[in-house]
């Protein structure tokens, strides 16, 4: 991934977190598209074509583990960080998920701290 490249789509039913994350992304040189629909995510991912993926665990209409499951389908080599402010064994279906199908999979538990997240995506 060159630095001039990276590409970030976040799917997050709380505007308040997809913002955080968004600003944090640009902050580090990220192009970034975020959505609060995860209904818009599989056009959205197939138009953006993203590096990294921050993925909501528990939504309305689509779960999270839904759509990495989807992912995995896709063959998809982005980074995917799932982050739940729920039970972490979501996190952890996820994790368990991604290695079965080969998806490189992080968890982590909300709030994220602005430190973990700019670990996270560098």
């Amino acid at each position: 991934m060159t630095e001039d490249a990276k590409r970030l789509l976040v799917v997050d039913d709380e505007p308040d977190f997809a913002d955080f994350v968004k600003r944090t992304a640009e902050g580090l040189d990220y192009e970034v598209s975020a959505l609060s629909d995860p209904n818009l995510f599989k056009h959205a991912y197939a138009e953006f074509n993203p590096d990294v993926i921050v993925l909501d665990m528990v939504m309305p209409d689509i779960e999270g583990i839904e759509l990495v499951q989807w992912l995995a389908e896709q063959s998809c080599t982005a980074r995917i960080l799932v982050a739940t402010g729920y039970n972490p064994y979501y996190g952890k279906m996820a994790l368990g998920l991604g290695e079965v199908r080969g998806l490189k999979v992080e968890t982590h538990q909300k709030p994220i701290s602005l430190a973990t997240l700019r670990d996270a995506l560098s």
